[in-house]
């Protein structure tokens, strides 16, 4: 088979090695499709400060059971799947108490260990979730980035009524916008200063899409959401002009949640946090009842992947769907791999 390899910032080969065979409590995928995400893009540059040379990247991920080790029971060859990419420990107190993506050596495939970018990849069966078989696998290869916007939403607690603001319309916020929704807020306003990214947000069914390079964000909440404001607010771009817009305008009292990972050493206004009783809080990865959740709002259509689907490349140009995302950044959403093609 196949296999991709990144050997250095910005190269890739294929080298054909055998078939794996599944060990015992392992299942053997045949990989269909892999998304390429913003960290993927990091590794590509030379900038992911958790990353070595060479290394196989995909953590997206869609398949069909293909074989399964001894003792692995609840699959059956031909079912559609996708893979948690955590390697934990279990043995610290957060893998104790059930908050394994919090594992204090924490490894991710396709990051710190080997990816799932082959044409077959053996996998321990407890990172195995089954997919309907009604799923396509272009949604399969993105319930990994749609678990990581059910963690975040579920950081908050229930949704019911809520108001909810998220900075930042790339494919994480979209998404945390959409679970948001999906999991009964009352209404949700999206952010960003692409009028490209904000359409899609709106064809994805987001309430309120507000261009923050011509309106206030301050303004825009209580034109949305009223005096009161929002009740929780997402920053999903990471940066000192969302943190700054989210802990200057949020309601007293309220909650910010981080979702995204931040670009650099932050600058925040401590004081204002304190005076006004924020809670700010971080979200990290996600669980396996996260991808449960994400499964259930794409088969019950109340999260849409497909329009976030902006190109497909085969798997030998790889390379390729690299150099369309540089080349593409605001109008590209999600680029998924066609590794069986």
């Amino acid at each position: 088979m196949l296999q991709q390899v990144m050997t250095a910032p910005g190269e890739i080969l294929f080298r054909e090695i055998p078939v794996p065979e599944p060990e015992k409590g392992q299942v053997l995928v045949k990989i269909m499709k892999i998304g390429v995400c913003g960290s993927d893009i990091h590794v590509y540059h030379g900038e992911h400060p958790f990353t070595s040379y060479p290394v196989t990247q995909g953590h997206e991920v869609s398949g069909e059971i293909a074989e399964l080790g001894e003792g692995v029971e609840g699959f059956a060859p031909g079912q559609k799947v996708t893979i948690q990419p955590q390697v934990v420990c279990g043995q610290c107190h957060p893998c104790r108490h059930g908050k394994y993506n919090l594992c204090e050596s924490l490894k991710v495939m396709g990051f710190q260990t080997t990816g799932v970018a082959s044409h077959y990849f053996a996998v321990d069966a407890s990172k195995v979730t089954l997919l309907p078989q009604e799923m396509n696998f272009d949604e399969g290869a993105m319930i990994e980035p749609l678990a990581v916007a059910v963690h975040a939403v579920r950081r908050a607690g229930d949704m019911k009524g809520q108001k909810i603001a998220v900075l930042g319309a790339g494919p994480i916020g979209i998404l945390v916008a959409q679970t948001a929704k999906g999991m009964g807020a009352r209404s949700v306003m999206i952010t960003d200063i692409s009028d490209i990214r904000l359409a899609k947000a709106k064809e994805c069914g987001v309430d309120f899409c507000v261009n923050t390079k011509t309106a206030d964000f301050g303004d825009a909440m209580i034109e949305c959401f009223g005096p009161d404001k929002a009740d929780v607010i997402y920053d999903c771009a990471g940066n000192n002009t969302t943190m700054g817009q989210a802990v200057k305008y949020a309601r007293k009292g309220s909650t910010i949640i981080l979702v995204a990972v931040f670009a650099g050493e932050a600058k925040v206004d401590l004081a204002v946090l304190n005076d006004h009783e924020l809670d700010l809080n971080t979200s990290m990865m996600y669980r396996n009842e996260d991808y449960i959740e994400a499964i259930r709002l794409v088969s019950e259509k109340k999260v849409l992947l497909a329009p976030l689907v902006s190109k497909h490349f085969a798997f030998r140009d790889y390379l390729e769907a690299y150099r369309y995302i540089d080349e593409n950044r605001e109008s590209t959403m999600k680029v998924i791999i066609n590794v069986q093609e």
